[in-house]
């Protein structure tokens, strides 16, 4: 039954933490899974303490378990991994606090976490995280290389140190994270997005040394895998050594096998370049000079032809053909205006013998009258007319007379 209170009647708070552990002692015991993040196992003590946290939901609880529950598992379990345990709620009512009091412990198998993960590995798949076509190509020559490792490992110097043997003149922007245990993920993502959201950064490194399963497995957390998808730089794995593979290996853009794997693929090698540069000067050449070569010889040969050998040949029997031309079209010029002349000659011939003018001068003479009309007929004029008479060298004027 719910508890009847009100301000008039409030109840102690002794009473209230006193209910409390009433209510959850009535639980009983559970399995409970988790990973352990803090472990203080104070030497001489004959109870430890530790911290189990649900890292899906960033939740914990404080559990403790007698000195002889952990004996049975030191040797197997540490911060950082994953357990079972049966315990029990307890309530501690002075303080109101709220505990797990472990009668047993067990690690997690290696089997189990792999079936995890390939269950994870399976639902991040059909989503599409892992597909090639998604993949982007690495910068040429990066502007500035974005690297999230440990600090001070072994992993930084490796990449730095070759990265920089093979281009002096990188630079990077280093992200010290931590790479194992309960705080990887949150750090690692954070330092991930921080440097997808910098300007200069062309390309990013995640990297670590090798471990144990365990030590890797923040790189294969679901949160991580996602936010590396969601990044717009390209972005390069190298996690452990080439037989370890996480789940963000498959996310990244490329996947390196250690960490100066990553270096290599990420910066061009300098002297590499240089013998590149040269080679290619040198089949530019090589193919220049074979150009040059096939274009002289085909010059020459088009050269030695008789055409251009002996050009004036052409000409010269173009010259005659010319000349021959040339005299027939004048001889048949010529001939055609001769018997042009001729036809006009004759014409003219025929037009002065049928012209009124030969007449004239045959002793002819033509009468007109003072309106200019011609006398064809004696009966026309009258005696005593004047009329004009034209004869062949000029004219002159008559009188009709009277016996006309």
């Amino acid at each position: 039954m719910a508890l009847q209170t009100s301000a008039e009647t409030p109840v102690p708070v002794s009473e209230v933490s006193r209910l409390i552990g009433g209510w959850i002692d009535r639980l009983g015991a559970v399995w409970v899974e988790g990973q352990i993040v803090q472990l203080s196992p104070r030497p001489g003590a004959g109870m430890v303490f530790l911290t189990l946290r649900d890292p899906s939901r960033d939740v914990s609880l404080t559990v403790t378990c007698y000195r002889q529950v952990y004996e049975r598992v030191k040797d197997v379990v540490a911060e950082g991994s994953r357990v079972v345990l049966h315990a029990k709620p307890e309530w501690y009512a002075r303080g109101g606090r709220l505990s797990l009091r472990a009668a047993e412990i067990r690690p997690v198998g290696v089997g189990e976490l792999l079936a995890r993960l390939e269950q994870l590995k399976k639902k991040l798949a059909a989503e599409g995280l892992f597909a090639t076509d998604r993949k982007r190509a690495l910068p040429f020559l990066p502007h500035r290389i974005g690297l999230v490792t440990g600090r001070a490992s072994d992993a930084e110097r490796d990449v730095l140190h070759t990265a920089r043997e093979r281009w002096p003149a990188v630079r990077f922007e280093v992200r010290n994270t931590a790479v194992q245990g309960v705080n990887a993920v949150p750090q690692v993502i954070e330092a991930v997005r921080e440097l997808d959201a910098h300007r200069e950064v062309d390309v990013i490194i995640v990297t670590r040394g090798g471990g144990g399963m365990e030590d890797l497995l923040p790189f294969s957390d679901e949160r991580l895998v996602r936010a590396v998808a969601e990044c717009r730089t390209p972005l390069v794995s190298a996690i452990g050594h080439e037989a370890d593979a996480p789940l963000l290996d498959l996310v990244a853009d490329v996947r390196s096998r250690t960490p100066t794997h990553a270096a290599k693929d990420t910066v061009p090698d300098v002297g590499e370049e240089h013998e590149r540069i040269a080679q290619l000067r040198r089949r530019s050449r090589r193919a220049v000079d074979g150009l040059l070569e096939r274009e002289e010889r085909g010059l020459a040969g088009i050269l030695s032809r008789p055409a251009l050998a002996e050009p004036y040949t052409l000409v010269e029997e173009r010259e005659e053909d010319t000349a021959h031309w040339l005299d027939r079209a004048r001889r048949v010029l010529g001939h055609r205006l001769d018997r042009a002349e001729d036809e006009l000659a004759h014409t003219r011939a025929r037009v002065v013998a049928l012209s009124p003018a030969a007449t004239l001068r045959r002793g002819y003479a033509v009468l007109q009258r003072d309106g200019g009309g011609v006398v064809r007929d004696p009966a026309e004029v009258e005696a005593g007319e004047k009329l004009s008479a034209r004869v062949a060298e000029g004219g002159f004027e008559v009188v009709v007379g009277p016996d006309s």
